[in-house]
């Protein structure tokens, strides 16, 4: 008998695709599985992704209609362990426009919840801010492996996540040491893309940049405080994630993300974000709040 085909392993990115592709149970009921990418509670990108993608299946108006913003909250943290339920609620059908509300549901609680608004293509005013002027992601190295020796001595959260193959590419602009961070001001370019190609449907791209948004954000808040996440004395977590999504664009491509932080106080930091492509074009913008903790009698001088 001939030999079965050998199937090649799925990509990082193939992966992350199937993650955002969820079941459906019922018309404006969803269900998707979590991947444990080394944090210690769901990836907050994952559920706004998520989210995204059952709020974009059920917009069925008869001329199509992009999702155009999202605004999110984080109420719970995500058991890594068991599926989401995503709960959508069709709230409004206008002549142009289209809203939803979409609940995260897990163990009976409401984890997560967002509104997204959705609008057919228009023609009007048009003006952008201008790109930073920064090297091309060609000329900037990856990052490069910490030695097995220094990993082994981090908590084993932090080993999870820096010991692995994301789906996506990361150059930094200024790289920072994380796990010795220096104090610097509030401000970071990132230059990013999904590691393989994907297909051209503008939704999954959408919710591929809904997931790659939460990456770097709120960590751009800590840097005038020489602290980070992978300090076992620092507590961070999202409380909130606006996204705009202003033109077309491919998460396969590579994207700029320019990020800056106006304050922390009380515990929280806040963050925004710019997202351009090579070509200069502002595609999307973000912003964010999260919870900032330093454990007091280890609060950097």
């Amino acid at each position: 008998m001939p030999n079965a085909p050998v199937h090649a392993p799925a990509s990082e990115a193939d992966e992350l695709v199937g993650l955002l592709s969820l079941e459906r149970l019922e018309d404006n009921l969803f269900r998707g599985q979590s991947r444990d990418i080394g944090t210690k509670y769901v990836f907050g990108g994952q559920v706004l992704g998520q989210a995204l993608t059952a709020a974009q299946a059920t917009v069925e108006t008869d001329a199509p209609r992009a999702a155009h913003s999202l605004h999110a909250y984080f109420l719970r943290a995500g058991d890594i362990e068991h599926p989401i339920v995503y709960d959508v609620d069709r709230t409004r059908d206008g002549g142009s426009f289209s809203v939803r509300r979409v609940s995260a549901i897990q163990h009976g609680k409401v984890i997560f919840f967002c509104a997204a608004s959705f609008q057919e293509a228009e023609a009007g005013a048009e003006h952008q801010l201008s790109m930073p002027e920064v090297p091309r992601p060609e000329d900037l190295e990856p990052a490069p492996a910490i030695p097995p020796e220094k990993l082994a001595l981090l908590p084993t959260k932090v080993q999870r996540w820096l010991d692995r193959q994301g789906p996506f590419e990361f150059r930094h602009v200024y790289p920072r040491d994380e796990l010795h961070p220096p104090k610097r001001p509030p401000y970071q370019q990132v230059w990013f893309r999904l590691s393989s190609p994907v297909g051209d449907a503008p939704e999954l791209h959408r919710a591929l940049l809904a997931y790659a948004s939460d990456f770097h954000l709120l960590g751009t808040a800590t840097f005038p405080h020489g602290i980070s996440y992978y300090q076992p004395n620092v507590a961070m977590a999202s409380l909130d994630h606006a996204l705009w999504f202003h033109r077309p664009f491919r998460a396969d491509e590579w994207l700029l993300y320019s990020l800056d932080s106006p304050s922390a106080q009380g515990a929280r930091g806040m963050a925004r974000g710019l997202v351009f492509d090579r070509a200069g074009r502002l595609v999307a913008s973000t912003a964010q709040e999260g919870l900032i903790r330093v454990a007091p009698s280890q609060v950097p001088a």
